[in-house]
């Protein structure tokens, strides 16, 4: 444990703070918020340029809306939440795959339309959930996921992006929100204030003072203070980074 203590000083992974350019990927409206919001805001305060993109449609959260309302119109509506939640964060560039929620779609697609955008923003960083979450069951969080991590190494190779439709990028870093071994910390701290607005501008899966957000709002707390003290840095966010050298052959990345 110690040598592969000493490995990870040698290799450490690139500081997320440093780059200009992001993409984070949404496995449906509203978990990039919750994954990552509050350095979301701080990245938009220094003016990052900062791109989400929203890989399902979110037709299945109807818990919360009116009796009656179709996927459909649900659709629609999870579409506008998503880009006012982005616009209380700062970011004003909010994209849709449109794939159905529920993992009803090929993998290969996700694939290719996650390589399509990565080729168009040209992100530095691309910010996805953790698919190697034990206790994560949900389908399309694996699978964006692993589709981001996927493209993120490959995305410098002009060849293989052009079998998938798209143009290269020299994408410098991958990293995961939602994970259970983050190994770098974003100190944060009114930035909270904006991302639990932005939760809440996903009015039909977090109504107005409802249990819904209560407990999501208790968790993110909770755990900004476990992070900031795992950090010394008072309230943080946690997330995994790898860099191009921790994405291949450097499983002690892999450590805590």
């Amino acid at each position: 444990m110690l040598l592969a203590s000493v490995i990870k000083k040698v290799a450490p992974p690139p500081a997320i703070e440093s780059f200009d350019r992001f993409l984070f990927l949404g496995p449906h409206p509203d978990d990039i918020e919750i994954g990552a919001g509050a350095t979301i805001a701080k990245l938009a305060s220094k003016g990052k340029k900062i791109t989400f993109l929203i890989c399902t449609d979110g037709r299945f959260g109807l818990d919360f809306v009116p009796k009656g309302t179709t996927p459909e119109e649900l659709i629609e509506i999870r579409k506008k939440e998503s880009i006012a939640a982005a616009a209380r964060l700062g970011v004003t560039d909010v994209r849709f795959l449109g794939f159905s929620d529920g993992g009803a779609y090929q993998f290969e697609d996700l694939k290719k339309g996650i390589a399509r955008m990565i080729g168009e923003v040209q992100p530095e960083v691309i910010f996805a959930p953790d698919p190697c979450v034990d206790s994560e069951c949900h389908t399309d969080h694996l699978n964006v996921g692993e589709a981001a991590r996927r493209m993120a190494f490959f995305a410098p190779f002009s060849q293989i992006m052009a079998g998938l439709d798209a143009r290269s990028a020299d994408v410098q870093a991958l990293a995961y929100y939602m994970t259970a071994k983050p190994n770098q910390y974003i100190r944060i701290g009114s930035e909270m204030t904006k991302q639990f607005k932005s939760i809440q501008a996903h009015v039909s899966q977090f109504p107005k003072n409802s249990d819904a957000f209560k407990q999501v709002a208790l968790y993110l707390k909770l755990r900004s203070l476990y992070f900031g003290a795992k950090s010394l840095k008072g309230k943080a966010e946690g997330f995994r980074v790898l860099g191009k050298v921790q994405m291949h052959c450097l499983p002690e990345a892999g450590l805590k």
